[in-house]
């Protein structure tokens, strides 16, 4: 059923993208992507660089939560490899676990461990949107596309849910000295410390994503970047509840509805089709890449031992 309703939103998606771009010639798209300035295609990779080096925060601090911190050479490996490739083919917790659990074992880590880790990591991600889109949806009340069909008219009920959720995890971490437990769904027990560290660190994160986005798009004095990182958080949402990989179609939905107009539709979707490539494409090559080097140098390592 999942699966179904993934396809679905998947095929709805691509529909109101097509309706929303029919007045509009393939030419006026490739002329949006020609627009962009060569200093903001650079400074958007810079970005998306920046947003990587942050991201290998999740999993040196997972390390040091389960009290087994690794070298940052490697915490760096595990976080970039498996970030560049769940991010793509969706399915976190299978795609990036997997890798995750290839390189962590090898490392001696053991299962137990490594599932901790990987709890700590996806738990830091929603705290991020908890406390970025709790802040920006309360004082940026957007409204919510029909698409989306929820309760609500704007996310502002939204945002005050996740300051609530969020705060309520702060006062666990403070008053609390063990795990919480509900319906077979562990949440570990964090000092107070660490929990503000993982808040920190995923909310860079959210940010410098929309940066990388937001840099790509051309100026307009009605949409700011607070007013952007709205969208952008609620277009994510629903790429995540969607369950296609990546989003892929469902993020581009929303966000052409949500800043379109001010933003010209054919501006708006060359600018995502380059932001595909930038956060998306750019770091799956290099994530393939530095995972088919490392199985090639440990393939040749064992040959070495062997023969010796």
């Amino acid at each position: 059923m999942p699966i179904v309703l993934s396809l679905g939103l998947f095929a709805l998606s691509i529909w109101a993208i097509s309706s929303e771009l029919r007045n509009y010639q393939p030419q006026d798209i490739f002329n949006g992507i020609g627009a962009i300035p060569t200093k903001a295609l650079l400074l958007s990779v810079v970005l998306m660089v920046v947003n990587y080096v942050v991201l290998t925060g999740y999993d040196t601090l997972a390390t040091r939560f389960v009290r087994q911190p690794l070298p940052y050479s490697r915490t760096a490996l595990v976080a970039v490899i498996s970030y560049a490739i769940s991010d793509n083919v969706g399915f976190a917790l299978l795609s990036g676990g997997a890798i995750r659990y290839r390189l962590y074992t090898a490392w001696g880590l053991s299962p137990g461990k490594i599932a901790q880790i990987m709890a700590f990591c996806n738990v830091s991600f929603w705290l991020g949107l908890f406390a970025v889109g709790g802040l920006v949806f309360t004082l940026e009340p957007l409204s919510v596309p029909g698409i989306l069909h929820l309760p609500f008219k704007t996310v502002h009920p939204l945002g005050i849910l996740f300051l609530v959720i969020l705060a309520a995890y702060l006062v666990f971490s403070s008053i609390s000295r063990r795990s919480f437990k509900i319906k077979g769904w562990v949440l570990p027990y964090l000092p107070l410390k660490l929990s503000l560290a993982q808040i920190v660190v995923a909310a860079c994160d959210w940010a410098l994503a929309a940066a990388v986005l937001y840099i790509l798009l051309p100026a307009h004095p009605d949409l700011n970047f607070f007013i952007f990182f709205g969208s952008y958080l609620l277009a994510q949402i629903a790429g995540i509840i969607s369950n296609v990989p990546g989003g892929l179609g469902v993020f581009e939905t929303v966000l052409i509805l949500l800043i379109s107009p001010p933003m010209a539709s054919d501006q708006l979707l060359g600018a995502l089709l380059v932001y595909r490539v930038v956060y998306y494409f750019l770091p799956l090559g290099v994530g393939v890449g530095l995972l088919a080097f490392y199985e090639l140098q440990q393939r040749r390592l064992q040959n070495a031992k062997v023969n010796t």
